[in-house]
């Protein structure tokens, strides 16, 4: 398509754009822990606007969510096949993960977790069903998945790596159904598919998620019975944007600026703080692309800029706007000192060259 950079390039903005969001959201904690929208934004006017901010590893770390994220994307780089095999590999990284979370404010789910598989003699990936495990620590690390797996064909690996990993430390439906959205959005976006087509994509493809778990045999009862939860909020929101069947264009408000932005995401949450669980952070930063379409400034305002889970809803909105849109458009001030930026350009060299080759799109 003219216009739109080659494959390769969307592949390293999508992981080098997650770890700006993640950084610019994070904010070294004082934004992912501000509950108003209007503060963060009065705040980064002071510093500048968007477009002046330096992003660099000691005003602007990355958090857990870009350190979990590669931890995912280096094991999956290993190029090993869909299995048990693989599955113990993405353990082992999560586990490694978890020894650089100094100042990263790692969730207490995925704390909990891999000190689970931590110490299991021999190795495992698997953890006890966990009904209070709903948080976004498997989403926000799940976007790669679709990086290794984006093409039709290959939907029961891309569901079967998102499902096996997200439960590996959130063993619960809102879990790991956050996982496999996060994975089957970067799909979409490598595909080019319209953006307002992605949630009802995801709610056709929830029944195979099921049918996954029980083909598997574990906790089956217990995912059914907490299956629910996650596909109701993800109906109701697509009925409210009125894109259920994926064929109009969203709707919005006709005022939805910090404020009510805020409220919105409030109201989606479990609890309050919107982009926290599995089911809304992945729904907040598909909301954030929607509203902001190729604007890579609108997208930071409605997905990284709020008084939410900030860095959670960033990481993943600003992944999905690079595999579609590359990062042309984006000042260079906000990635050439990220922390971590050569392991992200590594990883979505690896990613691609497993997934296409020599191809360019």
């Amino acid at each position: 398509m003219e216009g739109v950079p080659c494959l390769s390039e969307r592949y390293k903005a999508a992981m080098v754009l997650s770890g700006v969001g993640d950084a610019v959201g994070y904010r070294s904690g004082s934004w992912e822990f501000n509950f108003r929208g209007v503060d963060i934004y009065e705040e980064l006017q002071s510093l500048g606007g968007l477009t002046k901010l330096d992003i660099n590893k000691k005003d602007w770390p990355v958090s857990d969510d870009t350190v979990l994220h590669l931890a995912t994307g280096e094991a999956l780089s290993t190029g090993i096949e869909v299995g048990e095999k693989l599955f113990l590999e993405i353990a082992w990284h999560y586990v490694r993960g978890m020894r650089d979370m100094s100042g990263r404010a790692p969730g207490g789910t995925t704390s909990a977790s891999t000190n689970i598989l931590s110490r299991k003699t021999p190795p495992t990936y698997i953890v006890p069903f966990n009904k209070r495990g709903g948080g976004c620590g498997a989403a926000m690390r799940a976007m790669c998945i679709g990086l290794r797996y984006p093409e039709p064909d290959q939907l029961m690996d891309l569901i079967t790596v998102a499902v096996e990993s997200g439960r590996m430390t959130h063993n619960v439906p809102v879990g790991y159904l956050g996982s496999v959205a996060c994975a089957l959005f970067t799909a979409y976006a490598v595909q080019r598919k319209p953006v307002h087509e992605w949630g009802a994509g995801l709610m056709s493809n929830i029944p195979k998620v099921l049918d996954y778990v029980i083909q598997v045999g574990r906790d089956v009862q217990q995912n059914k019975d907490n299956w629910s939860y996650f596909v109701d909020k993800w109906n109701n929101y697509l009925e409210l944007r009125g894109i259920s069947d994926g064929k109009g264009l969203p709707t919005f408000p006709e005022e939805f600026g910090f404020i009510e932005r805020d409220a919105f995401y409030k109201s989606v949450s479990h609890s309050g703080w919107g982009g926290s669980s599995g089911h809304d952070a992945p729904m907040i930063a598909y909301d954030a692309l929607l509203g902001a379409g190729e604007s890579w400034e609108e997208l930071c305002l409605r997905g990284m800029i709020h008084g939410g889970d900030s860095d959670s809803t960033g990481v993943m909105a600003a992944c999905w706007w690079g595999a579609l849109y590359g990062m042309d458009k984006v000042p260079n001030n906000l990635y050439k000192k990220l922390e971590y930026r050569e392991r992200l350009e590594k990883v979505a060299k690896n990613l691609y060259e497993l997934s296409h080759g020599n191809e360019q799109k």
